[in-house]
């Protein structure tokens, strides 16, 4: 059986109708299932699963599309009717968790009889409901169902905030010093001698690794740091009591504790001491680094007496070109855009043994290219790459599923939006590239389950990035990096560089550590203490989690869009980090190794969340993952 993809719109005035239109019939196949659920008594459990599944389904579609094109269909009134869809979506999936007839349906189910999946699917179910707080009395049901749909909508606010939060600062043009020349080239001084900086990614990021002016670093970075402010503080403030109240109504002390309950580290009480065993790991190291930050920029600003994280990537930069031969204005000209996008494509084909397969199709806007992904003449998924930026579109990287992966029924799609510059990228930028490519093709991969609840990145939240942190490593590897990187003379990149870059890059690694450190403890303290003065306690957790000091008087919390989807688990990303620098030790006999890529394919990725996380790297390693590579990487071997 074939099946078909998505079909977007071809006309653009038929966006509204399609925003609109596909969300709600689903929404309405939704209510006919339950219906079913409710009214058909003699349904065996198996029945009553698979017309689960077809309500999953359904949902998913709905609320996949309507996220993607709330984050980037350039229309603001498409985006504004696909968030009242995200809403809605949302609003409908809460309420049937707290329906006490459809819990009826299953509460008193038997795991007798029942494959493997279907018991998997059934315990899932049942937790879902009593999380969803089916078994509470009315009163306390309706106040839940409140609080979710308030969850969803300050959510949706506080996204759409920072998406439309951009900001801009002039320079004069003395500014711009130790910019690239083409950076310069593409920022003209205005008839006042000015240049015009955005917040947008294409301009920080080069303005953060190279700009020699401190106080065009310090201008452009306290511009993105108050992203989002003060429009996000209220809105901020209310999520984190709504979640609290929601926590203890469901019976759970606070929203870290709910959210961990069905993550790897299994309660929120474990992420305090996950993140203790960070701050052990890293702060010695970081205590090492941070003198030559400050030493180097004294050399610049003699009267600096710290480091302000304005400086932090200009440091960096600035001692790996001068202590570790590498120039990131060098190593920048062998990567076109065009360059590395081939170039992911092929090695993560070669890679995981398949094609991609450029098609011809409507998408919500003019930059989007779409590849069927296929393997020995089997189309697998689809995916659809939106790299740039523009105004109205998600400001960050992020893979977006489109449709969840059903054997036999559903195709798997899925979208990356990110914002790349269309010239050279950063290496920094092509190992972004690779980690978000990672998640694509984990959610195209693992789409051939039988239930949409276990399809593609499906899978523990706090495992989610580690197939995406795994394939950062294929853009350190000097072959692999030789095999699409292209300077303008047509030459790769040479292999002592990228050695050189190695070795590099293990400088300020620890003080990177810490940095994320003091996002997870944002993130978890936010949630779990709920400070009255949320500027005062974020920047106290990064004063004294990092010696790299936050900017101060910034509100850099209204920006950090993580606290939605994340929430108070932000930890997840160094959690996943351990576990993808020991999946690399199954590498063992090079990046492209066939034997593990296949091992790794099918063991890993094309499992999705049919199997819990610990048992998907178990089966790869032929072990439980451990500690000690992170360790090793963090001293830098």
């Amino acid at each position: 059986m074939t099946l078909e993809p998505l079909p977007f719109p071809d006309d653009s005035t038929a966006w509204p109708a399609f925003a609109a239109d596909r969300p709600t019939a689903r929404i309405q196949c939704v209510r006919e299932i339950d219906g079913r659920l409710k009214r058909e008594q003699t349904l065996s459990t198996r029945e009553r699963l698979e017309l689960w599944n077809d309500a999953d389904i359904a949902l998913s579609e709905a609320l996949s599309e309507a996220y993607v094109l709330s984050e980037a269909h350039p229309d603001a009134a498409v985006r504004e009717i696909a968030e009242a869809q995200v809403q809605a979506v949302e609003s409908l999936s809460a309420s049937r968790l707290l329906d006490r007839g459809l819990w009826d349906a299953f509460a008193h189910a038997s795991a007798e009889g029942l494959d493997d999946d279907e018991a998997r699917l059934l315990a899932h179910l049942l937790r879902d409901f009593r999380r969803g707080g089916v078994e509470l009395d009315d009163a306390d049901r309706e106040r839940a169902r409140q609080l979710a749909d308030r969850d969803t909508e300050l959510s949706l606010a506080f996204s759409r905030n920072i998406r439309d939060g951009r900001r801009e600062i002039t320079v004069p043009v003395e500014g711009l010093a130790g910019m690239p020349q083409d950076f310069i080239d593409a920022h003209p001084a205005d008839e006042n001698g000015r240049v015009t900086l955005t917040t947008d990614y294409p301009d920080l990021m080069p303005v953060r690794d190279y700009a020699v002016d401190r106080a065009t670093r310090i201008a452009l970075v306290s511009a993105y740091n108050d992203l989002a402010w003060p429009d996000n503080d209220p809105i901020l403030a209310e999520l984190l009591d709504v979640r609290a109240e929601r926590a203890r109504l469901l019976g759970y002390s606070d929203w870290a504790d709910y959210e961990t309950e069905t993550r790897m580290i299994g309660s929120g009480a474990e992420v305090p001491v996950f993140l203790e065993r960070l701050d052990a790991a890293s702060r010695a190291a970081a205590e090492s680094e941070y003198p030559l930050l400050l030493e180097r920029l004294q050399r610049d600003v003699p009267e600096a007496d710290r480091v302000l994280i304005a400086d932090f990537w200009y440091l960096l930069g600035a001692i790996k070109r001068e202590q570790y031969d590498v120039d990131a204005q060098q190593v920048r000209s062998y990567f076109p855009f065009e360059s590395v996008t081939a170039g992911v494509l092929e090695v993560t084909g070669r890679l995981l043994n398949v094609e991609y397969v450029p098609v011809d199709v409507p998408a919500w806007h003019e930059d989007v290219r779409t590849f069927d992904v296929v393997r020995a003449g089997d189309r697998l998924g689809r995916i659809h790459l939106d790299l740039h930026p523009r105004e109205g579109k998600f400001n960050h990287a992020a893979c977006f599923p489109l449709a969840p992966g059903v054997a036999g029924r559903v195709l798997p799609e899925a979208a990356l939006l990110c914002n790349f510059s269309r010239g050279l990228l950063e290496h920094d930028e092509v190992v972004t590239f690779f980690h978000e490519f990672g998640h694509l093709v984990h959610d195209i991969l693992g789409g051939r389950q039988r239930f949409a609840r276990f399809s593609g990145v499906s899978t523990e939240w706090d495992f989610v990035e580690a197939p995406s942190q795994l394939l950062e490593e294929w853009a350190w590897d000097a072959e692999v990096l030789a095999s699409f990187s292209r300077n303008a003379e047509g030459a790769p990149i040479p292999a002592d560089l990228v050695a050189r870059m190695r070795t590099a890059d293990a400088f300020g690694r620890a003080l990177e550590v810490r940095r994320q450190l003091g996002h997870a403890n944002v993130s978890y303290r936010l949630h779990v203490d709920r400070p009255a003065d949320l500027q005062a306690e974020t920047e106290r957790i990064y004063s004294a989690t990092s010696p790299v000091q936050p900017l101060p008087g910034l509100h850099s919390y209204a920006g950090f869009g993580h606290l939605t989807g994340y929430g108070a688990c932000y930890y997840t990303y160094q959690w996943s980090l351990v576990i993808a620098r020991d999946l690399l030790s199954g590498f063992g006999g090079g990046l492209m190794d066939a034997e593990a890529a296949h091992r790794y394919r099918t063991e890993v990725l094309e499992r999705g969340g049919s199997r819990d996380a610990k048992d998907l790297v178990e089966a790869f390693l032929g072990r439980p993952f451990t500690f000690d590579a992170y360790r090793e990487w963090l001293a830098g071997r």
